[in-house]
């Protein structure tokens, strides 16, 4: 059993501290750790350019065509059993480099999408060059959020923005420790209690390997959504509300200064996180062609003369 640490922060720093704690825990708990910080790895921006989904759907390699650090870091988290991933919050949300990340971990390993090509290329026959099986083994995460202010909300979009990383591939996330208040404690080893909460993060997310998703207990808050269990609320103007990190809608009540939301256990089965979630959301993106596809077609003798204005903008504007 493996389990992978992964620090966005400084080296040595308070995220580093922090996610070592947990695999000091994991290891106590019988994995085999492996930690990795990303600050000197080089990893790119997504450039939206489509080539690994198009290669992948013709059933070639799926591989970045950016060659950076990203396809070897990749290959430890498929390697992996789990996964500890630690970021520090600099404005309200992880750092960017997280983001860069996610960006293009997430498209390459949607479930749904993979499972389609997988089910299309055992229905054309193929017993050699199927989806490597790594894509498909469940995965278990353990989120620590780390930020220096003592005001909560300064970092409200730490663990939230986390999520993004599990959602594609559906990991089941165990539990998630948010580290706010850095800046008066001055080292993680100076607060006996954040030091064990996180070890034993690292505990329960290598007791959950191997177990089915719905038996993993929850570590940490229990927060206002049952399936991601953070806070956020999107109002959309009745007392039907949305979880925005998982996209599911829930009934809000109102007695007196408490105030509940109910999600139906429809919703929360299709979660962002969830394969039906992914499905869902892959069946809108594969409609996509069939509405945008006749428009183009109808506008290609006009779309040239619409498109020139901004291919002059530089010339139009000095």
């Amino acid at each position: 059993m493996k389990v992978l640490g992964i620090s966005f922060g400084r080296k040595m720093g308070n995220t580093d501290i922090l996610v070592k704690e947990a695999l000091f825990g994991a290891k106590a708990a019988g994995a085999e750790v492996e930690f990795v910080n990303t600050l000197n790895l080089n990893i790119g921006r997504c450039i939206g350019c489509g080539v690994c989904s198009t290669r992948f759907r013709q059933g070639e390699d799926t591989q970045c065509i950016i060659k950076d650090d990203f396809q070897a870091f990749e290959e430890k988290i498929l390697d992996a059993d789990a996964v500890i991933l630690g970021a520090p919050v600099y404005v309200l949300e992880p750092v960017g480099q997280f983001k860069d990340f996610v960006d293009r971990f997430g498209p390459r390993h949607d479930r749904a999408a993979v499972q389609g090509e997988q089910d299309r290329r055992i229905a054309a026959g193929q017993t050699e060059g199927l989806v490597d099986p790594r894509y498909f083994k469940d995965k278990y995460v353990g989120y620590i959020s780390v930020g220096g202010a003592h005001t909560k909300n300064w970092v409200s979009l730490g663990l939230p923005t986390l999520h993004t990383f599990n959602m594609s591939s559906t990991m089941k996330v165990v539990g998630e420790i948010d580290a706010y208040d850095m800046g008066r404690t001055g080292s993680p080893v100076l607060n006996e209690d954040l030091i064990s909460k996180v070890n034993t993060l690292g505990v329960k997310v290598t007791e959950a390997v191997g177990k089915p998703y719905d038996e993993v207990e929850w570590y940490g808050e229990e927060g206002t959504c049952p399936v991601c269990h953070q806070n956020l609320i999107t109002l959309k103007g009745t007392t039907t509300v949305e979880c925005p990190v998982c996209g599911i809608e829930g009934k809000l009540t109102v007695d007196g200064d408490k105030v509940n939301v109910t999600f139906s256990k429809e919703q929360q089965e299709r979660a962002r996180g969830t394969f039906n979630g992914l499905q869902e959301h892959f069946l809108e993106i594969q409609g996509f062609g069939a509405i945008a596809g006749p428009k183009m077609q109808a506008a290609k003798d006009i779309l040239p003369g619409l498109l020139q204005r901004y291919k002059d903008f530089d010339k139009l504007t000095k």
